[in-house]
């Protein structure tokens, strides 16, 4: 299943192009190479196969987070985990 939660940037490692995103209370690294303008913690991003594509205004991500808790309150806690832990890694399958 493809989410693309908003993920929220917590660090930055310019050095090495990545960062650190909070979704919905998992944090993980992910490459920013892809994304245009300069991404600066607090900025929340949404994210493909591991990688920021496009930083998206706060209202709309904070918005969106409130639905998608919504969605995962009906699925059982397994359920809940991988959708977020894998729902930004589309195959073009799900």
């Amino acid at each position: 299943m493809c989410l693309s939660i908003p993920s929220k940037v917590v660090k930055i490692d310019k050095e090495k192009c990545t960062a650190v995103v909070d979704t919905m209370g998992v944090q993980r690294e992910v490459g920013i190479d892809f994304i245009e303008n300069e991404v600066k913690i607090g900025d929340y991003v949404l994210i493909h196969i591991g990688f920021a594509m496009n930083i998206i205004d706060e209202k709309e991500a904070l918005e969106s987070i409130e639905t998608y808790k919504e969605i995962l309150e009906l699925m059982d806690k397994e359920e809940r985990e991988r959708a977020i832990l894998e729902g930004d890694n589309c195959d073009g399958n799900g």
